[in-house]
């Protein structure tokens, strides 16, 4: 194998790949990149490509390919030996057999680095994917930038590990009336749930539960694509083209839970305030407590907002919202929220909060009051 490669774009390429692979794991291969240099000349392309056995990423950039070749190498050594070679730098990559040293050059430097055969790397392309549709990079992004934050950390309860992904009936607050493509995520103490009109070809595709992991890469990869992104998926397996890239992955192997019944369907008490009015006056009177857990308190009466909290060693902080900026016209209300979540849901909302209350101990609905596709069931704390 012999190829020119410009250094930015194999440096882009590595960034992709070298978060897949496993750095710390009882398979060496796993921590190796595969460098595949497939047809010969200046407009040639290398693969690079790495997996832990539960994702695999695949890259293609344009090379100048003297000689095609593959091989393996470690990718966290090879990105950062990329990294701090000057910008603009030529990388030349040379390899005399397929069981030789790759041999790096880059203007004045030279490194040499062991190998392992591509032979034994594993595969993740075995088995169809009959499901496939195009969705909008954009859309997808705000899928899961909506959804991404009330993903369980809890691995005894696997099955809340992931955004689930499936097609659902539109209801009555929704963006269409046909069925539509929903993204769900859950921890016990809060719930996203995000739609938007169904791509053509995603109709008869199953519900599907994106492992935490997989959501992760998929969002850096969206950050450098308005354009359209391929699903394809099966059962059991996902795969994700974004340009040049492809992103498979394994499906979480659970049942998601029955998420509507705990959406709350009668809560008529309605809190209307804005967004940054909101998000600060939380932000202010929970610094007064170091303890992620402990509560803010919202005490609601005719067109004001008292939000409160207290510590037993550092003492009380409490700001009003009043007419014009927190608009409220119910039974007077006490309720209770961990600060942390409440500035998780308002994050994801663009201009004005609406708050839905039954009482202080009953789940609350939370919406973007500007955007039907989102809504957010937030679990109040004793206060």
């Amino acid at each position: 194998m012999k190829l020119k490669v410009e250094r930015g774009t194999l440096l882009k390429a590595l960034a992709h790949v070298q978060s897949v692979a496993e750095k710390r794991n009882t398979i060496p291969i796993l921590a190796n990149v595969v460098l595949s240099a497939r047809d010969a000349g200046a407009e040639g392309e290398l693969v690079l490509t790495a997996t832990d056995m539960e994702i695999a990423v695949l890259e293609r950039i344009k090379a100048d390919i003297a000689r095609p070749g593959a091989t393996t190498v470690p990718a966290a050594m090879l990105h950062e030996i990329v990294r701090k070679l000057p910008d603009g730098a030529t990388v030349e990559l040379s390899q005399a057999g397929t069981d030789a040293p790759l041999a790096l050059r880059a203007g004045r430097f030279a490194t040499s680095m062991n190998v392992l055969g591509v032979e034994d790397f594993p595969s993740m392309s075995t088995g169809t994917l009959p499901h496939r549709f195009v969705i909008q990079g954009a859309v997808l992004r705000a899928l899961v930038d909506r959804t991404r934050f009330a993903i369980s950390t809890e691995e005894t309860r696997y099955y809340l590990n992931g955004i689930y992904l499936h097609v659902a009936a539109a209801d009555a607050k929704s963006l269409g009336q046909g069925p539509m493509l929903r993204a769900v995520a859950t921890d016990g103490h809060r719930l996203a749930r995000v739609e938007t009109e169904l791509p053509e070809g995603a109709a008869e595709m199953p519900g599907v539960i994106i492992p935490r992991k997989t959501v992760l890469e998929l969002r850096k990869l969206l950050d450098e694509i308005e354009d359209g992104v391929t699903v394809s998926l099966s059962e059991t397996r996902i795969q994700f083209d974004v340009g040049d890239i492809t992103l498979t992955s394994k499906l979480i192997d659970g049942t998601f839970p029955e998420y509507e019944r705990v959406i709350p369907r009668d809560n008529a008490s309605i809190l209307r305030v804005g967004k940054r009015d909101f998000a600060d006056a939380v932000s202010r009177v929970a610094a007064i407590s170091q303890e992620r857990s402990r509560p803010v308190k919202l005490a609601l009466s005719k067109n004001l907002l008292v939000l409160s909290a207290s510590s037993p060693d550092q003492g009380t902080a409490s700001e009003e919202l009043d007419e014009g900026r927190a608009q409220y016209d119910a039974t007077p209300l006490e309720i209770g929220f961990q600060a942390r979540y409440l500035n998780d849901i308002t994050d994801q909302i663009d201009k004005d909060v609406e708050f839905a209350f039954s009482d202080g101990n009953a789940p609350t609905l939370v919406r973007d009051a500007g955007n039907p596709s989102a809504l957010y069931v937030l679990m109040p704390m004793r206060v």
